[in-house]
């Protein structure tokens, strides 16, 4: 049997916060410990701020690896080294009228524009934009 990705790992300054955003752009529910299981957790000795440290964005039809965002003490400084592409339509090419809707929607998100790609590369068409979150980690819409 072949392993599988279990998660794709955020180390971020505000879990809570990360979380909603790639929840939003992904059109996930947003992750909150249901009120049993955060009862459970402080109950068991955590605190409200142990409960901020992590969090989670999960796809609802199991499709995809869960998201998961942990708070670390130090901020990005470099370009990632790997990042999410985001297709506009899934399941086909996405038109660039389409491209340019889904990063608009995603802007107002939170989301910035680094640069935008249209040209081709060798015969295939090249229409993507690079964006980054709310917390400067840089990923493509195509």
């Amino acid at each position: 049997m072949a392993s599988k990705i279990g998660n794709i790992v955020f180390d971020c300054a505000d879990p809570r916060a990360l979380s909603h955003f790639w929840s939003d752009v992904l059109g996930y529910p947003r992750g909150e410990y249901p009120d049993d299981m955060r009862a459970a957790l402080l109950a068991s000795g955590l605190t409200d701020d142990d409960l901020a440290l992590r969090s989670v964005a999960i796809d609802p039809t199991g499709e995809t690896p869960r998201l998961f965002f942990q708070k670390v003490p130090e901020g990005k400084v470099v370009k990632n080294r790997v990042h999410l592409d985001i297709t506009a339509t899934p399941g086909r090419r996405a038109s660039p009228m389409e491209v340019d809707a889904e990063v608009d929607r995603v802007v107002a998100l939170g989301a910035t524009v680094q640069h935008k790609s249209d040209g081709s590369w060798g015969p295939y068409p090249e229409y993507h934009y690079v964006l980054a979150d709310p917390e400067g980690n840089e990923f493509c819409i195509h």
